[in-house]
């Protein structure tokens, strides 16, 4: 997907950093971004929301990676300082080496300041739908622990009610367990895309009560803030 860009001041800090755009001129002609370049602007305007001395949560996916790669050059820029991560995936985990930003874990800090990470879809009271790129337990975890949890998607992740993308929904189970359980949750999902938002609290509980499901890809209430990268710049949604 590629689209014109257009000059919107909220967009244009986020897309002039990320080497997208270059300052507005009357006569420039629009820019024209492709979906990856949407995500690296919801990126690194997440990445406006870090501050010096932050215990982070370090998201997982190729959104995320823009963000990642933010937070380190910055740190190499003297611009970010004391920045610890904690990652969601061991692939984070080896690019946030390679970058040189410092690392824990959730012993060590079990509260987190900010978390930034993508989704598969966001509906329309900031529930999400994540781990369809295989990190669901530990960005559960991570993102569970945080204070503020910024998400970022481009526009194609928006969707009337969680499972409208009508792909699957994850759920994480014990690999011992066998066809037989995977067979009840593709049921419970079933019943679950056609569910309005007040009825997903009740459908989390039921998968989870199956024995041998350790997490599902519904992340309920956890995302503070979600920005969007689009046709039409970027958009801040906040709870």
């Amino acid at each position: 997907m590629a689209i014109p860009f257009p000059r919107f001041i909220a967009s244009e800090k986020a897309a002039m950093e990320a080497g997208l755009l270059v300052p507005s001129s009357p006569s420039q002609p629009p820019v024209i971004l492709t979906q990856d370049d949407l995500k690296k602007i919801a990126a690194y305007k997440a990445v406006e929301y870090v501050e010096s001395g932050m215990v982070l949560g370090l998201g997982t996916g190729s959104t995320a990676k823009h963000a990642v790669d933010r937070i380190g050059e910055l740190l190499r820029q003297g611009k970010l300082k004391d920045i610890t991560g904690v990652p969601t995936s061991k692939k984070t985990h080896e690019q946030a080496l390679s970058l040189g930003i410092p690392l824990s874990d959730l012993d060590s800090h079990p509260v987190i300041d900010l978390a930034i990470d993508g989704a598969d879809e966001v509906d329309p009271y900031l529930n999400l739908v994540k781990g369809r790129g295989g990190s669901l337990l530990r960005e559960k975890m991570v993102e569970s622990a945080c204070k503020k949890f910024v998400v970022i998607v481009d526009e194609s992740k928006l969707v009337n009610y969680l499972g409208g993308s009508g792909l699957a929904m994850p759920v994480e189970v014990i690999q011992f367990v066998g066809s037989s359980l995977l067979l009840g949750c593709k049921n419970c999902l079933r019943i679950l895309v056609a569910l309005p938002s007040s009825g997903l609290l009740a459908a989390s509980d039921a998968i989870l009560q199956i024995a041998g499901v350790v997490e599902h890809g519904m992340f309920l209430d956890m995302a503070t803030t979600v920005i969007v990268a689009g046709e039409l710049g970027l958009t801040v949604k906040n709870k």
